[in-house]
């Protein structure tokens, strides 16, 4: 499974600092021909002196190096919004420089001026406080949204729940609150949802509010919804059944499934050579040879077969310990 790694702050502020002042990008500017960008003061004081890039030293401009610079708002973006209260101060620090200098205010724009509130420049810091509704995601009543009208809006207002949070909170407490407020069990799981999509457990919401590009004008919708977990059964070693060590095993599991317990597999009906080896059945004794003897009245003699032993036990002994010779079937057999 893919783990997520966060980033530190201090990871990236190789790329998001100015190498000419040591600071975070302030209107951040770009060179257009070695892309490498620095605050816009900073570059613009280092080319009335020199016409080379200060990183790589390539040539800006052979005259005028300043019409080789572009403002790169992307970028200046990108720092405000990872940099926490970069933006607020900023706008204080030019609100206080221009209510010093009153004339130079009328030149600059709003945001020049510091008037660009954090609201309309959609940033977020991780202390503010973010508006938020709460409701349970019923797919079915999305499939036969049209058939219900007025009623299912209603509905869905009186079970909408609203929420006060810190910019900072992740979706993972927002589902344990959940988890406590409904008492869900720890057999099902909760999923935060945003336009039904499942948000991630590590997202805050200031980084929903920034992926889905929440306008602010409205609590942010989230909702959730409960289901079943699902976790893989672990068998262990001695769980297992009792190996059948008797006889040889079924080649089908289905026939092992299928038959009573103690049945027999029909699989197993023929014996294997290596089962007449193992076989616990008795064997014929030993046949000593002695003299020959004559057929009883003409006819041969068959001793009754014992049901103990797999094959028929033939003649008998006299009472003198002697061999006696009888015939099966035309052919002379000597029984001790």
């Amino acid at each position: 499974m893919h783990r997520t790694t966060r980033i530190k702050i201090t990871e990236l502020n190789p790329h998001l600092m100015c190498v000419l002042c040591g600071g975070y990008f302030i209107d951040a500017t770009t060179i257009i021909e070695c892309l490498h960008s620095f605050c816009k003061m900073c570059i613009v004081r280092y080319l009335e002196t020199s016409k080379y890039c200060p990183i790589c030293d390539v040539q800006v401009h052979k005259t005028k190096p300043l019409l080789n610079i572009r403002s790169d708002k992307t970028l200046q973006d990108i720092v405000y919004k990872l940099v926490p209260g970069l933006f607020k101060n900023e706008m204080k620090r030019r609100r206080d420089f221009y209510a010093e200098h009153p004339v130079e205010a009328s030149n600059g724009s709003n945001e020049d001026r510091g008037e660009v509130a954090d609201e309309d420049k959609r940033i977020i810091t991780d202390d503010e406080i973010i508006s938020l509704s709460i409701e349970f995601f019923d797919q079915s009543a999305r499939l036969t949204g049209g058939l219900e009208g007025k009623h299912s809006s209603k509905d869905q207002m009186a079970n909408k729940r609203y929420l006060q949070c810190p910019a900072a909170m992740t979706i993972m407490h927002l589902r344990k609150f959940l988890r406590s407020k409904m008492d869900i069990p720890n057999t099902h799981q909760v999923e935060v949802m945003y336009e039904d999509e499942p948000l991630k457990d590590y997202y805050t919401l200031m980084d929903i509010a920034y992926i889905y590009t929440w306008r602010r004008t409205g609590p942010l919708p989230l909702q959730y919804r409960v289901r079943p977990s699902c976790k893989k059964l672990k068998v262990s070693h001695g769980q297992q059944g009792p190996v059948n060590r008797s006889g040889p095993e079924s080649d089908s599991a289905s026939d092992k499934a299928g038959s009573p317990a103690g049945a027999p597999s029909t699989s197993s009906s023929l014996p294997s050579p290596g089962d007449v080896a193992q076989s616990p059945l008795p064997l014929p004794p030993a046949v000593p040879r002695g003299p020959p003897s004559n057929n009883v009245n003409g006819t041969p003699a068959v001793a009754p077969s014992t049901p103990s032993r797999p094959f028929a036990q033939l003649g008998g002994t006299n009472s003198g310990g002697k061999a006696r010779k009888v015939s099966l079937n035309g052919s002379a057999i000597s029984s001790g």
